[in-house]
């Protein structure tokens, strides 16, 4: 559910935090892994897609990869001495890309739900 605020952020950055001047891999590579992380939401086999082409363990791998090449980025692509300011957002979501990958029940619950039917008074009905 937060891959779309996610991707939107990623790609707002380099403005929301005022790193646009650094330019190069500083402002390309977050906007570059919000667009993928909008995209691959898209066409996920879950809840809030609009196609159910990639399967949602295939998704939680791209995060975790797409996690640590942003959180890794700075030093790779070195910008990380143009000020906290550049670099700590990369790190930061890159982070929360890898624990959200890596901590995302893969696959659906199984087993009864239990429901609130109001046309039998709304007494819980499993199904």
């Amino acid at each position: 559910m937060l891959d779309y605020p996610v991707g939107i952020v990623l790609i707002a950055a380099p403005w929301i935090f005022g790193f646009d001047d650094v330019g190069g891999a500083a402002v390309a590579v977050p906007i570059v892994i919000g667009a993928l992380i909008l995209l691959q939401s898209l066409v996920t086999d879950y809840e809030y897609s609009v196609e159910n082409a990639l399967p949602l363990p295939v998704h939680l791998a791209t995060d975790v990869v797409a996690g640590i090449v942003l959180a890794a980025s700075p030093w790779i692509f070195g910008f990380d001495d143009e000020g906290t300011n550049a670099w700590l957002p990369h790190l930061i979501v890159g982070l929360g890309l890898i624990a959200a990958g890596l901590l995302t029940q893969q696959h659906r619950a199984e087993g009864p739900v239990v429901t609130r039917d109001v046309r039998h008074h709304g007494s819980p009905r499993t199904g």
